[in-house]
Formats: structure tokens, sequence, C-alpha cells
């Protein structure tokens, strides 16, 4: 949820009508291919229903948020940005962040379901179109994935597709690091102002519990938590959020999104995940990854 200029309740009940019939046929898809191609399309057909959508708003707003947001990517992932490495970002967009990146980085691999990348890309980054779930770069070539608010658009079975995908892509001792919102304080999506669960374009949000258990599956070792907002964030025990996770379970529904939402809350419980892929049997543990 963007925090530009509020819309009348009429139009916001407009966008969540729009999204949540979209959204619905994406649920109801009965397989992967018909979910791929009704992806392909269903952001074109939200925009072109919802005029005002917050995504269309003034480019000069939009370039300078984009700028933060960034500057606020780097600040997660310096622990894991070495120069030289090889970086993969999944959901690139317009590719910015993989071409600051870049600029320390020996390769860029910027993964997204269609070009919107900002012209000219460094020579280093290669923008690869995928169909929502591959991740078609070299295996066992990256030292660090990155995907941020990418994971709760994606139908659960397309998520532990990708995961797996990521997973195999990773050099033993790589890692992935995940940004999505926690669905103690959601819904994010447009069904914030309507429901008490993610029914729009976030097809699933999650808890750590949850995350930690579908990055378990796809065969991720060792998982870190974070803990931070505005540019500042520091790695954080996952037993103790997990724990102050199961506390918040026990409220009811509209007092845990009141709590879950505050601020100071939602700093503790936005969901920065880092993931390590194991290490070949025998091989040392990276310098770069520690323990």
């Amino acid at each position: 949820m963007s925090s530009h200029a509020p819309r009348s309740p009429e139009r916001l009940r407009a966008h969540y009508r729009v999204e949540r019939k979209l959204a619905d046929r994406l649920r109801r898809a009965p397989d992967a291919e018909a979910r791929r191609r009704i992806f392909a399309t269903m952001y074109d057909d939200l925009f072109r229903a919802v005029p005002d959508h917050p995504r269309l708003r003034a480019k000069a707003e939009a370039l300078a948020e984009r700028a933060r947001d960034i500057d606020w990517d780097l600040a997660q992932l310096r622990p894991y940005l070495v120069s030289g490495s090889t970086f993969l970002e999944v959901g690139a967009g317009d590719c910015a962040l993989s071409a600051r990146v870049a600029e320390g980085a020996k390769a860029v691999y910027a993964v997204d379901i269609s070009d919107q990348a900002a012209r000219p890309l460094p020579p280093n980054v290669q923008l690869v179109v995928s169909d929502g779930t591959s991740i078609p770069v070299p295996p066992g070539t990256v030292d660090l994935a990155f995907s941020d608010q990418l994971m709760e658009h994606l139908h659960p079975d397309d998520a532990r597709l990708q995961l797996a995908n990521i997973h195999r892509a990773l050099k033993p001792g790589g890692v992935y690091f995940c940004i999505t919102p926690n669905r103690l304080y959601g819904p994010s999506d447009i069904s914030a102002y309507f429901d008490d669960e993610a029914r729009g374009f976030h097809l699933r949000e999650y808890s750590l519990r949850e995350v930690v258990a579908i990055l378990r599956e796809a065969g991720f070792g060792r998982i870190r938590t974070y803990v931070g907002a505005r540019g500042f964030f520091v790695r954080f025990p996952r037993m103790a959020l997990e724990a102050l996770e199961a506390a918040l379970e026990t409220l009811p529904v509209r007092l845990r999104r009141q709590v879950a939402g505050a601020k100071p809350m939602r700093a503790l419980l936005g969901l920065r995940v880092a993931a390590v892929k194991s290490e070949d049997r025998g091989q040392a543990p990276s310098a770069r990854t520690g323990a």
C-alpha cells in the first residue's frame, strides 16, 4: 500500500472489485500454463479498468520513491554483496537495482516476465525473460539472488516451483534474500480496506514460519532473518520472531491486525529472509556466507 494522495471510498471499492475478479480467475485456473496466460495480461487489464491506480501516479513521484526503494534494498543486501560476485534479481522490473549492483559485480541476471528495463543497461547485466516460475540462467552460477515484494503475487504452487529454480541457480553456499509482507499485519494489497485476508493480486501472504517451511522444501539449509525499516536493518533471532508470531496468532483477527500493523511491529514482522544453499559435502564453509 502506497502513501500517495488518498482516493475516495467509491474508487477504492471499484479497484478492489476489479482486482479481486482478476485474481479469482488466476486462483481458479486449472494448471500452471493457464495461470501463465492470465498472469501475462492481468496487470494491463487492471490498469485499463482502474486508471487512478497508485502505480500510474505522477512520474516524478514514482521516480523518487523508486530511488529510495533501491537504496533500502542495497542496505539489506549489503552483508551479502561481494565485489566480483554474480547477482540474480527475480522480478527485476525496470532493472534499476540490477544496474546499481552491476557497478561492483562480475555479472548480473535481471529476470522478469517481460522487458521493462530502462536503457541502456550496463554491459554486465543480462536481461532474462521468464515465464514467471523458471529461472533460465546457468545452474550453480549465482552467488546472491534477490526478490522484493514478489512471492506474494505468485500462486502457492508457482512460488514453490520458482524457489526450487532459484535454489538450482545458486552456487553451493549462495544466498537467496527474499522480502515479502507478513500476513499477520496484512492483507497488504487492496483487500486491506475490505477483508481480513488477501483477495487481490496478493495470491497468498505468509508468516515467517510458512516462508521457512517452503524454503526448506526447496532445499535451503540455514535461514537467517533481519528486521528494520527506512534503510536500517539488522540480523535478528528467527526463534524470537516466530515466538512473536505465535503470540499474535492467539489474538482475534481484527486485534491482531491492529497490533501487528503498528510501525514498530511492522519493522519486526516484515519478512526479510536470507536462505543459504547448503555447501557441497566435504567443502569448507564459505567465508562469504559465514555461520
